[in-house]
């Protein structure tokens, strides 16, 4: 139990912490916060509340998650793959690293197993991984095999130099040909497992970018290109126009269902084109559209 002084009145929630407890990063602080491990005078709130002084404060510590993660020989499909980078195709369904819920049968596990060089390369649970998809996403992943191709894959991505280019089957006829999609993203204030477009301040910078493919009597194809990279950022934004991707029960439901069974979302990573960390020269990678998002086009190039 902590109790806050008088003299620290009007200090951030998070700040204080990281000042009393050292030893914890800020960002371990402010998941601590958010995941409400963190009690002010018995109720949890934001890491930007500001103190009054004299409040007790509560720090409920979980034990560490294990660091380790064991290889499996899992199969891969390999796009591309040298001394420096590795990239794979990861199927709708898969999990791309341990987390909550997740320990085994992760894109990671069959990384490690497949290239164990990585095994030292970004974070032990992460080996080698400098990107993600969602779970039920399918497309490209980028993976570095080296410290050196870790560190410049992550500045790219930091400068958005990355192009990454999606198909994405959507509810609704989009009007525009063309579109940007400009609003920042953050933890939904009530639902801490969703994203949410969020007032300026209050979320990370986000831009999507589509054109339209193909329509239908009640379905678009789109290319939508990320030119930042939030978590769920082409769902949440192409929620936001009242055209979520098919499959999507997360941020499209009731209309997400899809008219046949899709087994994920209909949103497939199908371009990935970065500088090479060791040629130095623009490389460029594309997957072909999976059975599944081809089945539900098929479906709906029939009904016209």
């Amino acid at each position: 139990m902590l109790t806050v002084e008088p003299a620290s009145a009007g200090a951030r929630l998070d700040r204080w912490l990281s000042e009393q407890l050292p030893e914890l990063s800020r960002a371990r602080l402010q998941m601590l916060i958010r995941d409400g491990l963190v009690r002010v005078d018995g109720a949890a709130l934001k890491a930007a509340h500001r103190l009054r002084g004299t409040e007790r404060i509560e720090v409920e510590i979980p034990p560490p998650p294990d660091e380790t993660l064991a290889p499996e020989a899992v199969p891969l499909s390999v796009i591309y793959e040298d001394d420096h980078v590795l990239v794979v195709d990861k199927p709708a369904g898969t999990v791309v690293h341990p987390g909550a819920g997740r320990s085994i049968g992760t894109l990671a596990a069959a990384i490690l197993a497949h290239a164990p060089t990585t095994a030292g390369v970004g974070g032990p649970r992460r080996p080698g991984i400098v990107h993600r998809l969602d779970k039920d996403t399918s497309g490209l992943l980028v993976v570095a095999k080296t410290s050196a191709a870790y560190d410049d894959l992550v500045e790219q991505l930091a400068a958005r130099t990355v192009t990454r280019r999606y198909l994405a089957v959507v509810h609704g006829r989009v009007r525009a040909n063309e579109g940007v999609v400009d609003a920042p993203i953050g933890r939904h204030p009530t639902d801490r497992v969703k994203m949410a477009i969020r007032p300026a301040g209050r979320g990370k910078r986000a831009v999507t970018r589509y054109r339209v493919l193909e329509r239908f009597a009640h379905f678009t194809v789109l290319e939508a290109r990320l030119e930042t990279g939030r978590t769920h950022q082409i769902r949440v934004h192409l929620a936001s126009l009242a055209h979520p991707v098919v499959g999507d029960d997360v941020y499209g439901q009731p209309r997400s269902r899809a008219p046949v069974e899709l087994d994920g979302y209909a949103l497939h990573a199908a371009t990935l084109a970065f500088l090479h960390p060791s040629l130095r020269k623009v490389v460029e990678f594309t997957a072909p559209v999976p059975e599944r998002i081809e089945r539900l086009l098929s479906h709906l190039r029939r009904e016209g």
